[in-house]
């Protein structure tokens, strides 16, 4: 691999999310290297996923090249590949475009979707964590549509019609309401031989609520605005399978869809090489420190959704959401500076900055510590939050445009099938 050596120390960043950019450009101007590998040659802004399933916004305006982003840095080198397996002995990682050596490695792989050994719903069901998923759903849900609108077997319209999301958590929540808001505003108007009433949006969570996470306030609040869009809501219902055609749960309920999106879970995207105490099976994250280091290690670091850190308020490990991602990235990156001078690094110290969740237009639903609240405050109070932390000045004018234009014209503009999705 052509990295030159340039006498400074190397560090080696596997991952491009919001934790492993939150930590790069904290060490800009330091005189060392950094080294980034990524599946893919951007970041992408997760939260917005479900806008771009739903044809509410194009993928380039939630997502940024990582190069760009750090175009600045004094000796930094992006490689598009994937980190096969992590060498702590002889301190190397093996990629899929060859080895490289380290002197520390910062592991920030953040999750991927948990199936719990489903192999029927892994297979034929639609997960939604990165952009040509997205990109997928969105074709599927397009193309069924346009097929609903000339079948002339009501049974296969139905199933076509049939909009079925496993799993009540933010993600969830979000795909509902915004089904519903384009069965609302684009099949009157785009598919006059449809019926709003024949499209039907079923969300089914498992626990005894929908945004399990939150306060029971914000649940119930945004159980009633899904409930008010006519989002179909099933709880304390578990899916046992599905067959491509056929949800089936454990007490016998039974979905016929075309479309089932699985948003039930994430799991740690761990890096062969790592086991024994620092790695954590159950939850498939990495133990670390007050400092983000794993245990058992000097110079290897965990940051984000496949870091576990262990404390009396957090037993479990911070939430796998982007904010602790971001704080870690920040304090290491820092820690490092420190490092570099020979001061005494800082330990990390979690500020709950507070959760959110959209349900629709004028709808969302808040937690900031005691306080509780949705609505149309809290909706454009979640459009400036998550319009503040996207990548880039050009991504903030476009979403912003976009929505204020799906606001004005209840439309989505990229209702486009650019890709027609095909199972394999």
């Amino acid at each position: 691999m052509n990295i030159p050596e340039t006498g400074v120390a190397r560090i080696v960043v596997i991952g491009g999310g919001f934790a492993g950019i939150s930590f790069i450009k904290k060490l800009q101007k330091e005189k060392i290297q950094i080294v980034l590998f990524d599946k893919h040659n951007y970041h992408t802004f997760q939260p917005l996923l479900y806008q771009v399933s739903t044809a509410g916004l194009e993928p380039d305006s939630i997502a940024y090249p990582l190069r760009k982003i750090f175009r600045e840095n004094r000796d930094f080198h992006f490689r598009m590949a994937e980190v096969e397996q992590i060498d702590a002995v002889n301190n190397s990682i093996l990629t899929s475009i060859g080895s490289l050596n380290y002197d520390y490695l910062v592991i920030a792989t953040g999750t991927r979707t948990n199936f719990f050994g489903n192999e029927n719903i892994a297979e034929n069901s639609m997960p939604m964590k990165t952009v040509p998923q997205a990109l997928n759903i969105r074709s599927l849900m397009l193309q069924n549509i346009e097929k609903a609108d000339i079948t002339t077997d009501k049974r296969e319209r139905k199933r076509l019609l049939n909009f079925v999301i496993a799993g009540a958590g933010p993600t969830g929540v979000e795909l509902a309401g915004a089904l519903a808001e384009f069965r609302k505003g684009i099949l009157e108007n785009d598919y006059p031989e449809l019926e709003e009433e024949e499209m039907n949006v079923h969300l089914i969570e498992g626990l005894e609520r929908v945004l399990p996470p939150m306060s029971k306030k914000a649940s119930e609040k945004a159980q009633k605005f899904l409930e008010k869009l006519g989002v179909q809501i099933h709880l304390k219902t578990f899916i046992s399978d599905y067959d491509g055609k056929t949800v089936t749960t454990k007490d016998g309920k039974k979905f016929e869809t075309a479309t089932f999106i699985w948003a039930a879970g994430v799991t740690g995207a761990l890096v062969n090489g790592i086991d024994g105490q620092a790695l954590v099976e159950k939850a498939n994250r990495y133990r670390v420190d007050r400092y983000n280091r794993v245990q058992g290690f000097e110079n290897i670091y965990a940051l984000g959704d496949i870091a576990l850190m262990e404390s009396e308020e957090y037993p479990k490990g911070h939430p796998q959401v982007a904010q602790p991602a971001i704080q870690q990235g920040k304090q290491l990156g820092k820690n490092f500076r420190k490092m570099l001078r020979d001061e005494e690094m800082e330990p990390f110290e979690y500020f709950d900055k507070g959760t959110m969740a959209t349900v629709g237009r004028n709808k969302a639903v808040v937690d900031l510590g005691k306080l509780h609240f949705g609505g149309a405050i809290a909706w454009f109070l979640w459009m400036f939050v998550h319009l503040w932390f996207l990548v880039g000045f050009r991504n903030r004018v476009v979403t912003f445009f976009n929505w204020t234009y799906s606001y004005i014209n209840y439309d989505r503009a990229a209702r486009l099938i650019i890709r027609p999705f095909k199972k394999n």
